[in-house]
């Protein structure tokens, strides 16, 4: 197992929210500490179970947190000066957090999006004072996400003083999280297994490297969706949004993760609609593969083995797509029950995986050189 250089942690978890400000009477105020709740049976077998972030309890979900971490440091640093326009592509969640900070800092934002993203989001990111802007031809190889990526290069050109978070390469992102590892050390006191959507690589990364600092032998637990590039797989046709990616994301922690589980979108539906049903705790694509590879891990660990599955979102934004009947039919995503035990391979360069499947060699695809490129060009654009 590879763990990063540990940071200084506080002696005790009594200690972790000591520093903590008191939130403040403003919807930016509204951001974090965010509740744990216990999933047990029926989701998981009798006398197992494993805790769960709620995050969708922050306004506009878990990317609330980097949104405006991102912006303030930004600001902090000259990079996003008074009045600036914020441009960024996102899925969703994280524009609803730009929106939010935008708000606070007194910013306009414009939101880069593709035909999948939910009418719902498209009316809220809308009427809370977003641009929202659509491209409408994905990339021959980088998918709707480097169309996104090329799009916001474009309005970058036409609005000099603009500011982009980069939000796959910027390393606010994962340093936003560390309050949220505070969070659950001081709620739950002991974690021995995490387990975390990928897609920037943000949360996990900022996560998992706090928690590895309280918790050395911490076990992390990649989910990822088929179909994604981020740990090797070849890139596909991806219905699942919020997690998985067409491109490299630079803050993407390899040395972090232990193992990776790829989920389909039939496998993490049936999920997120069971845990709706019998725990009134649920969300979208992320949360029921995330809860999938929880309830697995819950039956197969030791007893005594504290599992935290982070959850990123409720379930709002998704009553057109995975509540929805006549949108799952169509997408063939019910009545299938998914295994007792994920597939194995033993190098994510083995074989294609369609459906829910566990590998624990994790390995950079790109390697350190390519990497080490990437981030550079990245950090150069976010700079402008």
């Amino acid at each position: 197992m590879n763990h990063p250089t540990r940071t200084a942690v506080p002696a005790s978890p009594a200690q972790v929210l000591a520093d903590a400000k008191h939130p403040l009477h403003t919807p930016a105020g509204l951001v974090g500490d965010t509740p744990v709740l216990w999933i047990g049976e029926p989701f998981t077998a009798a006398g197992r179970g494993f805790w769960a972030k709620l995050e969708g309890h922050n306004p506009g979900g878990i990317k609330d947190r980097t949104a405006l971490h991102m912006v303030r440091a930004a600001r902090e640093r000259g990079q996003l000066m008074p009045g600036a326009r914020i441009v960024e592509s996102t899925s969703g969640t994280l524009g609803l957090g730009l929106t939010l900070a935008g708000a606070a800092y007194g910013h306009p934002v414009t939101v880069v999006t593709d035909p999948g993203m939910e009418p719902l989001m498209t009316g809220l990111l809308t009427a809370y004072g977003a641009e929202v802007d659509l491209v409408d031809t994905p990339h021959p190889t980088g998918g709707w996400q480097e169309a996104r990526c090329r799009r916001v290069e474009e309005l970058l050109a036409v609005h000099p003083d603009a500011w982009c978070p980069d939000q796959y390469n910027n390393p606010d992102n994962v340093a936003a999280y560390a309050p949220l590892a505070r969070e659950l050390v001081a709620q739950l006191g002991r974690i021995d297994t995490l387990v975390v959507s990928v897609g920037t690589g943000g949360h996990s990364a900022g996560i998992a490297s706090v928690l590895r600092g309280y918790f050395p032998r911490l076990r992390v637990v990649g989910v990822d969706t088929t179909g994604s590039t981020i740990f090797g797989q070849p890139a596909a046709n991806r219905l699942m949004r919020g997690l998985g990616s067409s491109i490299y994301p630079g803050n993407v922690a390899y040395d972090l993760f232990d193992e990776v589980h790829w989920v389909a979108a039939p496998e993490a539906v049936w999920a997120a609609r069971r845990l709706a049903r019998h725990h009134y705790a649920t969300g979208g694509w992320s949360v029921g593969a995330v809860a999938l590879v929880a309830r697995w891990l819950a039956r197969t660990l030791p007893a005594e083995d504290r599992i935290v599955a982070v959850f990123p979102d409720g379930p709002q934004r998704y009553v057109g797509t995975v509540f929805d009947e006549t949108y799952c039919r169509e997408h063939r995503l019910l009545d299938h029950l998914p295994a007792d035990d994920p597939d194995e391979i033993a190098h994510p360069a083995d074989r294609t995986v369609t459906r829910w499947t566990r590998c624990t060699h994790v390995t950079d695809p790109l390697g350190a050189a390519a990497r080490q490129d990437n981030a550079e060009r990245a950090l150069a654009g976010v700079a402008r």
